[in-house]
């Protein structure tokens, strides 16, 4: 479970710590005991070993042993004893942080990972699309829904953010890529984000390559592509 979030190897570091270190604490700072890093630690390590509740976060903490506790940063209690931070707690700061910086983190750190692990001259392709997200409709709001650029190769989420509806999506497309490094990818998505602005965008100042689906409700487009041999 370490490894997965540790180091790639000794000349490539992608250590998800760091980048957690960016994400605003939104606690007040008097009653910390445990760092912002060290629960958002303690969720990664639980998300990569099957959870997927704030209950078996917490469970999973519980069991966690004192060598993991110390790895994440979970201080030890002046009766040197060290416990894991309980399920108020993980689903208080859950509750609270930011998401938006806590998504730029997580990709942050993803991205470098996919730079190093990718094999030397090998293109990064990224798609991008849009998500509503299964359960979390309420009674008083409909679904919420996602615009991510996703790797093809390793389905590794870059960047992600959550946009109002699906017709917004368009608007989203070049925040969502901004902050990645582009030179030289492909980057694929559907009809709706196959506008001028965002090509030329995506070629003149990432220096990115694309392939954009053109259907009929675009008719100028349309007929110049259908006329080419």
């Amino acid at each position: 479970m370490l490894v997965k979030l540790g180091p790639l190897d000794a000349g490539q570091v992608a250590d998800l710590r760091p980048f957690l270190e960016r994400v605003p604490d939104p606690r007040a700072r008097r009653g910390r005991w445990y760092s912002l890093t060290a629960i958002l630690l303690v969720c990664a390590c639980a998300a990569v070993s099957g959870t997927r509740s704030v209950d078996e976060i917490a469970e999973w903490a519980a069991r966690a042993s004192d060598t993991v506790l110390t790895a994440v940063g979970v201080r030890r209690y002046p009766l040197r004893w060290r416990r894991a931070p309980s399920r108020t707690t993980i689903g208080r700061v859950l509750a609270a942080v930011d998401g938006d910086a806590l998504d730029h983190a997580v990709g942050a750190y993803l991205t470098t990972r996919n730079t190093a692990g990718m094999a030397s001259g090998k293109r990064q392709v990224i798609a991008v699309d849009g998500k509503s997200l299964r359960g979390s409709a309420r009674l008083s709001a409909g679904r919420r829904h996602l615009l991510s650029a996703v790797t093809h190769h390793r389905a590794l989420t870059l960047a992600q953010a959550e946009v109002g509806t699906k017709s917004n999506e368009t608007a989203h497309f070049r925040p969502l890529l901004e902050p990645l490094d582009l030179d030289g990818s492909l980057v694929t998505s559907d009809a709706l984000h196959s506008v001028q602005a965002n090509v030329t965008w995506l070629v003149e100042a990432k220096n990115a390559h694309y392939i954009a689906m053109i259907k009929r409700n675009q008719p100028t487009a349309y007929r110049q592509l259908a006329a080419l041999p």
